[in-house]
């Protein structure tokens, strides 16, 4: 992902499942990759910034998701570096409760676009925000395990925590 500025702070966490490189600009939280996933950004011009306050935020906060006490994440998001589409399917995931799944072609319908189940998917797969914007918790029309970035075994891994599998 190409990022419209490149004054980013960014700091990487340990995760049970691999490194997280968090990034963040002044508005909030605008990325998190798990190592070697598809997409990894540009970082040329970032600053390392352990103790960027939203990132410190964004790492206590995932910490507790990790270790089971933590559902829900409080921390402002900058979803600014997507286009209008990206922005309102990422906002549409953020909709989907810890727990429960969606299909490509509901959510395609909850934004208002059901013949754009593909352009959704895409839209899934370009998230910058792993884990907190949860794209892990859509799946294929027949339930099955499709299409995560992160690579499927971290998806099945993500679903298992949050007892959706």
């Amino acid at each position: 992902m190409k990022f419209k500025t490149t004054s980013l702070h960014c700091t990487t966490i340990d995760s049970p499942l691999g490194p997280l490189l968090l990034a963040a600009t002044d508005r909030g939280l605008a990325g998190a990759w798990f190592e070697r996933q598809r997409h990894w950004p540009d970082t040329t011009g970032w600053s390392n910034d352990d103790a960027h306050p939203v990132l410190r935020q964004a790492a206590a906060q995932l910490g507790d998701y990790f270790a089971g006490r933590r559902a829900h994440f409080d921390l402002p998001l900058d979803l600014a570096h997507g286009t209008a589409f990206q922005q309102s399917v990422w906002q549409a995931l953020l909709a989907i409760p810890r727990g429960q799944t969606t299909s490509y072609g509901a959510l395609s319908a909850g934004v208002g676009k059901p013949a754009a189940v593909r352009a959704v998917g895409a839209a899934v797969g370009r998230n910058p925000i792993s884990v907190i914007v949860p794209c892990h918790r859509v799946l294929g029309a027949n339930g099955s395990l499709t299409g995560y970035a992160g690579g499927l075994e971290r998806k099945s891994a993500l679903l298992a925590l949050e007892g959706a599998l």
